[in-house]
Order: structure tokens, then C-alpha cells, then sequence
């Protein structure tokens, strides 16, 4: 029996649990393309999902991860568009029934696997997941249209710096909330003002800044003061929460619903592959241009697995993606491909 070395969890539960050994080979159907792995990472959401705190369904054992850049090993006969050998990638694995990404190979259904731009490389993985976020949460959900202003709160994590290149990309103005070691950052991705999140007057620098009313807003950080958010609004104004789902804020209903301001949920884990598809074809215009980067990077092997879901749940990868690597991945992807980038460097459009 053919096999491939992963990491996986044999149960849901904490990051001790991830094993790294054997598993049989997956094997692709008529409308599933085989891909070689070249990189993985891990998100939040991905810790989540093994801790079982995100409730989805996943086969046991169950392969950890959803985001991969690999290479075309085998299409299945049903698969037009593909041929071995073509460089690729897939954000949705992971979830949904579907096993992870952190393996050797992986099983990809056609319709959630999509063209790498000849001018990425397969660092391009850690920012797959943020950059589709923020291009769901800003197009789909929160209707962003051009001129208009969007506030994101914690522009200088890696989710928060996908929003404000995405939002600039469509045509908003971008005002960041965030620590002021990350001014700089903030406007290299394309921030026109950014406000110490932690200042108290935090609404009045954000009234000044927004004269006009925001449109948008979004809170990376999922402290989800709706208090705040609510009274900065436009009319018509929207928020789109994304994170802090233990959170019990307060809702100023008089002012929301006296002035057409509305509130959505938004998380990528129930996005269809229609709407992943369009987000897909952005992302890979801005990857094409050089415009998606991440911040910092740290390379583990994939046999670290347990050891980068830890540093992501005990906060030591803010601002830092890691790019996690197979072994026999490690020769191909050459330095040029896993090159750290320490400062993110955008153009504006």
C-alpha cells in the first residue's frame, strides 16, 4: 500500500494530539485533481476546527490544514483545465468533510482548486487564507463599492493588513485602527489614516478621520464594540463581524435600524465555491501584480505541525505567517521561493 507522510489527529482536541507518520495515499475520483504539496500553514480557524471548536464534519483520521500551493500529480477524467505538472492552490480543504492540506499530497476537488500566477511562489500559501477573507467579508458581505470608507480594526495583523490592501484594491479609503509600531506598516498596505486602537478618545479620532460616516466597518480583533462601531456609521453603513464569537457586545438598536445601518456575520468556512471562486480569481490579480505578501514568515517543517498550531494559539505568530514545508518539498521550492519577507512592501494603486 502506497503512503503518505501527514500530520493528523486521531481525535478532536488540543495541539498535543497532532501526529506526524504514515497514512495511506489519498486517492482522487473522476472529478478530484492529486496535487504534490509544496506548502501549507495554518490559520486560526484551523486550530478550531481540530480542537473541535469550530463543529464540521472531518474523517477520522483527519488530516489537519486547509490552505495549499502544490504541483498537478494526476487529474481525473472529469477534470478539464488541469494537467500534471501545473502549479496550483486550494484554500478549502480541512473542513466541510474534507481532508487537510498537511500532507504530502492531498485530494483537491476541481472546483475548489485554482491556477498559481506564474509570478508567485509557493509562499503565496500563507496569505491565501487571509487575502479570501478579506475579499468576501469587504465584496460580498459588506457591499463595498468604490469611494467609499471602510475602518478596519487591527490593521497589523495578517487578516487586517488582507483588508486594507483588498479594500484599497476595490477602490475604498482605508482608515486602520492599531498599535503605533504598526503606523507605518498600515499605510504601506494602503491605509490613508491610522488611530492608536488603544487611545480614549478612540471615537472622536475616528469621527475626524471618517467625516463623512463609514460605510464598512470590520474588527480583526474581535472586541466587537458595537457601541462604537454602530455610532460611526453612515446611513446605510454596515458591519461585518468576523471574529470574537464569545463575545456578548451591547447593540445600540435605535441608532442601527433609524438609520438603514444593518450588522452581518460573515466566516469563509460557509462560503460557497462560487463566491471562494471569485475570490479567487481577485487574489490571484493581486498575487500576479506582487501586492500580496506576507508581513514575516517562519518555515517549519511539516513534521512541526503540533508545534506551529501551538504558536498560533499562544499568540506568538501576530503578524508572522508560517510556511510549512514537506520534506521532499524542501529541494524544489529554492530560496527565492521561502525567502522571509520582514516589512510589507505595497504599492498603493
Amino acid at each position: 500500500m502506497t503512503t503518505v507522510r501527514a500530520a493528523y489527529v486521531d481525535r478532536l482536541g488540543p495541539a498535543a494530539g497532532i501526529r506526524y507518520g504514515e497514512l495511506p495515499a489519498p486517492r482522487p475520483g473522476p472529478t478530484d485533481v492529486l496535487v504534490d504539496t509544496l506548502a501549507t500553514t495554518v490559520n486560526h480557524v484551523d486550530t478550531f476546527v481540530r480542537a473541535g471548536t469550530y463543529r464540521t464534519p472531518v474523517p477520522l483520521p483527519f488530516v489537519v490544514g486547509r490552505d495549499v500551493v502544490g504541483v498537478v500529480a494526476h487529474a481525473g477524467d472529469g477534470v478539464a483545465g488541469f494537467r500534471p505538472g501545473d502549479r496550483v492552490w486550494c484554500n478549502s480543504l480541512g473542513h466541510g468533510g474534507r481532508q487537510g492540506a498537511a500532507a504530502e499530497q492531498v485530494v483537491v476537488p476541481a472546483d475548489r482548486l485554482y491556477p498559481l500566477p506564474a509570478a508567485a511562489s509557493a509562499e503565496a500559501v500563507t496569505v491565501l487564507h487571509p487575502a479570501a477573507t478579506a475579499y468576501l467579508a469587504l465584496a460580498v458581505h459588506g457591499r463595498l463599492r468604490p469611494g467609499e470608507t471602510v475602518v478596519v480594526g487591527g490593521g497589523g495583523g495578517n487578516v487586517g493588513a488582507a483588508l486594507i490592501t483588498t479594500a484599497t484594491a476595490l477602490g475604498g479609503r482605508v482608515v486602520a485602527t492599531a498599535a503605533p509600531r504598526d503606523e507605518a506598516f498600515c499605510r504601506a498596505a494602503g491605509a490613508v489614516e491610522v488611530v492608536d486602537y488603544a487611545a480614549p478618545d478612540l471615537g472622536d479620532r475616528l469621527s475626524a478621520s471618517c467625516p463623512d460616516g463609514v460605510h464598512v466597518y470590520l474588527d480583526t480583533s474581535g472586541t466587537n464594540d458595537l457601541d462604537l462601531a454602530v455610532g460611526q456609521l453612515a446611513v446605510r453603513g454596515r458591519i461585518v463581524l468576523l471574529a470574537g464569537a464569545r463575545t456578548r457586545p451591547a447593540l445600540p438598536a435605535g441608532e442601527l435600524y433609524t438609520n438603514d445601518r444593518s450588522i452581518v456575520g460573515f466566516v469563509i468556512s460557509l462560503a460557497t465555491t462560487a463566491e471562494l471562486a471569485e475570490a479567487a480569481g481577485f487574489i490571484n490579480r493581486l498575487l500576479a501584480a506582487g501586492r500580496l505578501r506576507p508581513r514575516e514568515v517562519v518555515r517549519l517543517p511539516l513534521s512541526a505541525m503540533r508545534e506551529a498550531h501551538r504558536m498560533v494559539e499562544d499568540g506568538e505568530m501576530r503578524g508572522r505567517r508560517a510556511l510549512v514545508v514537506p520534506d521532499g518539498a524542501a529541494s524544489q521550492l529554492g530560496e527565492q521561493a521561502v525567502q522571509s519577507q520582514r516589512e510589507l512592501d505595497l504599492q498603493r494603486p
